[in-house]
């Protein structure tokens, strides 16, 4: 049952962060489950892990990690997207 909730924290986390950022993830709500639990890594890693845990998971910190990696992601999306071709 923990992993389920896990699941589900970090696909509200994806989807707040994307919310913010007004940016969708790709692949949806794997996309979003992907962003909110490597955000959360992300936020652990840089000490940013702080606030309320649900499902093992750092809410605030979750969110501000999923935000760092839906920019970088974003980011190096447009400038392979952005390439022209001659």
């Amino acid at each position: 049952m923990g992993w389920i909730i896990t699941l589900i924290v970090g696909g509200i986390i994806g989807w707040l962060a994307g919310l913010i950022l007004g940016k969708d993830v790709p692949f949806g709500i794997i996309g979003n489950i992907i962003a909110g639990l490597v955000g959360a890594a992300i936020a652990n890693a840089l000490g940013l892990s702080f606030g309320p845990e649900l499902g093992g998971v750092s809410i605030i910190g979750g969110l501000l990690g999923a935000i760092i990696l839906i920019l970088i992601v974003s980011f190096i999306m447009k400038a392979l997207g952005g390439k022209k071709r001659a």
